[in-house]
């Protein structure tokens, strides 16, 4: 995005990549579908150590719509808005189709591609910049912008290079860690749940921060995945990292709160058991029941009031024990990065190195699943390409 914004904006574009094709995160997201973007922004879900003013400043400089009519009319990608989920895919429902097409356009914009160059280190050298680049001679340009991503999923070519290079140019780096990244628990109580499925509503509380979400949440073998465990998983990771006391998560494990529960609980014929599995997965009532030292074939009538109480809590408040993390292997974007008050906001040029522009995953901001991500992505790249384009002056001729 970035490439294609300074390219037609008049400049010659060099675009250097440490992987053979380029656009790996866009391949494997959503399943190899990728969420585009969300069907609605809202602002107050991304998450920032840095300026939270500066962050929508950045967001809001491309509107949502605008950017859905680049992809539709101006890439030629229709989207569908997913009703379940309020996402916004591809029709074609083919990631390859999206990282494609910005490849393309950039292509036409005149983008010269250098592909598998591993960029070692950056250099400002009277006014310009020097790329050393490895097993290769460097380059001289004028302007730079960095791209490199973060530290999450390091197999598609994020390895925080670009992070290590930042800071050695002298920018502040807010401490990394991996968000949006399953959780795991050792032992782990729930093993033979694995693959049970449902949505719910998670809540992480630790003493620096609360969040809460709701959305799809499934067992495995290491602990817990789905969109909500991912949400509020950095919660979970920092409380670790901070090394004090771990964050709470509490579970309300479907849409019937605790007045809905006490309705569908009232003394009546029915088994406790059948009431739970017409809401819950069989497998889950079943461990609801067991956990709570409640036979399911008792009556509702027959069920004392203590029994009930501690029901009613672990159908609306459990707590999910959990002991770590998938780490960077498995997180969907960074956590942390460089500080947003080290970039101006309206060109996302360093305000530590002139001629510096950077961009996406690497700057401390993230969002929630549901292409939160991508739209930063989009949004910054777009602002770097143009700002760095801007900062030459008069477009270059073609020579």
């Amino acid at each position: 995005m970035a490439a294609i914004h300074a390219a037609q904006a008049g400049r010659r574009v060099v675009l250097l990549d440490r992987t053979v094709d380029g656009g790996r995160k866009i391949l494997i997201s959503g399943g190899g579908r990728c969420n585009v973007l969300p069907g609605a922004l809202d602002e107050t879900r991304y998450v920032t150590a840095s300026s939270a003013s500066s962050m929508r400043n950045i967001l809001r400089s491309w509107p949502l719509p605008e950017q859905r009519r680049f992809f539709e009319e101006s890439l030629g990608i229709p989207l569908a808005l997913e009703e379940a989920s309020g996402k916004l895919f591809p029709r074609s429902d083919r990631a390859r189709e999206v990282r494609d097409a910005l490849a393309e356009r950039a292509a036409e914009s005149g983008v010269e591609f250098y592909r598998k160059c591993s960029v070692i280190d950056l250099t400002p050298v009277g006014g310009r910049w020097r790329i050393t680049r490895e097993n290769a001679a460097p380059l001289m340009v004028d302007r730079v912008i960095v791209a490199s991503g973060g530290l999450s999923v390091p197999q598609t070519g994020s390895d925080g290079t670009g992070l290590a290079i930042l800071a050695r140019l002298g920018h502040t780096i807010h401490p990394t860690y991996p968000a949006l990244t399953p959780l795991t628990v050792s032992p782990n109580p729930f093993a033979d749940l694995a693959g049970v499925s449902l949505v719910v509503t998670l809540r992480a509380t630790s003493t620096e921060e609360r969040r809460e979400t709701t959305g799809g949440f499934l067992f495995t073998h290491r602990g817990y995945s789905g969109p909500a465990v991912l949400d509020v998983s950095h919660v979970a990771v920092r409380s670790r990292l901070a090394g004090g006391a771990p964050a709470d998560l509490r579970v309300q494990w479907c849409a019937l709160d605790e007045a809905a529960w006490q309705d569908h609980l009232m003394p009546g014929p029915q088994s406790v058991a059948s009431v739970l599995r017409a809401e819950l997965p069989t497998r889950l009532a079943d461990r609801l029941l067991e956990l709570t030292g409640i036979e399911g074939k008792t009556s509702l009538a027959q069920l004392p009031r203590a029994a009930r109480r501690a029901l009613l809590d672990a159908l609306v408040r459990f707590p999910l024990p959990w002991t770590g993390d998938e780490g960077y292997q498995k997180a969907e974007v960074t956590g942390g990065g460089v500080a947003l008050n080290e970039v101006l906001p309206r060109t996302l040029e360093s305000r530590k190195q002139v001629g510096l522009f950077l961009c996406g995953e690497l700057l401390d901001a993230f969002g929630p699943i549901g292409g939160y991500n991508f739209v930063w992505a989009w949004v910054t790249g777009r602002l770097a390409g143009m700002g760095a384009a801007a900062a030459l002056g008069s477009p270059l001729s073609p020579t």
